[in-house]
């Protein structure tokens, strides 16, 4: 990869233990993740797909190092971020933030919104408490909350307000790179559609870089300029926002696209059923991760395991037979 990007992995995989017995021994590894590469470009939002279990969360985690990944290199701005001290650690944390899933879950109920939003400049900045208040004031105008009710209590809100909270929280530092974990996956369609607006418009106005993770297909392509599709702990797909929409490469993605609901009953009978269940990351089929599940399977699938390789132009797919290519 090169420099042109704000964050990028190489080859990283994360791997959890498997304990067993009295002597708590190691009897297998979960492959969470397993050599993944991609990057993402400062200014844009990355959007970040597949089935729950696939190791979305988990790589989110090691980006943000947060995790400690098992083998491969991260790097932010150029710098390994695994490698860096605690002083560079602490500044790092500034630019690197997250917007949790859960907005009900994610704040303290029993801190009032002004400290929720204020914590963060009390532990990374130099300021007095009329300084972070008119900061705290600043960000739920930013966010489109009524700063006049920074003295009450999250219960007090909406959920979709909640999560407003949770952004200006995120951007109080003036991050680079934000992780939105599902961010709008607990919210009512509506209010998706009112918050994903609102980070556009903080992305245009503070510059943000984002990674944006989803279950779906049908969220990320209404904020993210690139995808990146995954399943069971492997980058399957990666390219261009619309045309990996209008033309998917990786069976997988064929599979997720097709199970995004339309208007009309006409394509009804377009829809992929993927037979099976997801296999366990503990014990992973041999060759294609996916070739167990995978209509268009062929014997080298079953053996031969597929490198994310650019098949056209910026479009990346893990698959020996790609489609539409």
């Amino acid at each position: 990869m090169s420099g042109q990007y704000l964050i990028e992995a190489s080859n990283v995989k994360k791997y959890f233990p498997i304990k067993s017995g009295l002597l708590n021994r190691v009897v297998g590894q979960v492959k969470a993740i397993d050599d993944v590469s991609f990057g993402i470009r400062a200014g844009e939002t990355f959007g970040l797909v597949g089935e729950s279990g696939c190791g979305k969360s988990t790589l989110a985690r090691v980006l943000l190092n947060l995790k400690q990944a098992t083998a491969g290199e991260i790097k932010f701005e150029g710098r390994n971020i695994q490698e860096v001290g605690s002083g560079e650690l602490r500044k790092l944390r500034e630019e690197m933030q997250i917007i949790f899933q859960d907005p009900f879950g994610s704040l303290n109920p029993r801190f009032l919104v002004r400290d929720l939003i204020g914590e963060p400049l009390k532990v990374h900045r130099r300021m007095t408490a009329k300084e972070i208040d008119d900061r705290v004031v600043e960000l739920m105008e930013l966010v489109g909350l009524d700063a006049s009710r920074r003295n009450r209590y999250p219960h007090e809100f909406s959920g979709g307000q909640r999560q407003r909270i949770g952004i200006a929280r995120a951007i109080a530092l003036n991050p680079k790179f934000i992780v939105a974990d599902e961010a709008v996956s607990a919210l009512d369609v509506s209010v998706q559609s009112q918050v994903l607006n609102l980070m556009v418009k903080l992305q245009k106005e503070l510059g943000l870089t984002y990674l944006f993770i989803a279950h779906g297909l049908n969220v990320v392509r209404h904020i993210s300029d690139r995808v990146g599709v995954m399943y069971l702990g492997k980058m399957v797909e990666v390219g261009p926002t619309e045309e990996l929409f209008a033309k998917p490469l990786h069976p997988y993605t064929s599979v997720l696209l097709s199970a995004i609901p339309q208007p009309t009953t006409e394509r009804k009978k377009d829809r992929i059923i993927l037979e099976g269940d997801v296999p366990s990351p503990a014990n992973p089929p041999s060759g294609c991760r996916f070739h167990p599940r995978c209509p268009f399977a062929q014997d080298r699938c079953k053996t031969e395991e597929p490198k994310l390789r650019v098949i056209i132009d910026e479009r990346q797919a893990a698959c020996h037979y790609p489609l539409q290519s």
